[in-house]
């Protein structure tokens, strides 16, 4: 199975049985974001180095509007998509093989999770695997240590606060924070 028809399988958001061909590149995949995430969060490197490696791991090139301070960490690596103008901070945790995808200009703050697969909920399916995308808008703000959930779309220009956890979409333009979290006014009534 190559990548990209991992990538297929997984953009399907079909139940990904355990054992199957596609559970198996997963694991090959895995081995791949170990070694370049080790090599991302082992020593110093300098901007233009940290871009060349991030893209290496996600398979797009980044321009010189990405900004990263690691450690970052991924299971996967080569089904996360990034605009222009992102900024990852320390501690960051991606698990993208269903599909993360970030627009132009987001912030992302401090120990943020971005979880794209669910588990199977019954006994017998518990090592299966139910991938469904993360959508974040241009210009959004993820606030430190936020959980956002399988399948959440964040609109654009919207602020998540920091530690919410985030199961529902957000609308474009919108504040949410808490656990779970709730939707407590616009951004344009915080200025």
């Amino acid at each position: 199975m190559t990548d990209r028809e991992f990538i297929e399988a997984m953009n399907t958001s079909a139940q990904t049985k355990c054992g199957g061909e596609v559970h198996l590149k997963m694991h090959e995949l895995s081995q791949r974001a170990l070694r370049l995430t080790a090599e991302i969060n082992g020593s110093y490197h300098e901007p233009a180095e940290l871009r060349r490696l991030m893209g290496q791991l996600i398979g797009q090139e980044l321009d010189e509007s990405f900004g990263l301070f690691p450690p970052f960490y991924t299971d996967c690596g080569i089904n996360t998509h990034i605009g222009r103008g992102v900024f990852i901070n320390a501690g960051c945790k991606f698990q993208d093989q269903g599909g993360i995808y970030i627009g132009d200009g987001c912030l992302i703050g401090h120990n943020t999770a971005i979880a794209t697969l669910n588990h199977g909920m019954l006994p017998e399916e518990r090592g299966d695997l139910i991938p469904k995308p993360v959508h974040i808008g241009n210009g959004v703000w993820i606030g430190s240590g936020s959980i956002i959930l399988p399948g959440v779309i964040i609109g654009d220009n919207a602020v998540i606060g920091a530690g919410s956890v985030v199961t529902k979409d957000v609308p474009e333009g919108m504040i949410a924070v808490g656990n779970p979290a709730r939707v407590i006014g616009s951004v344009k009534d915080k200025r």
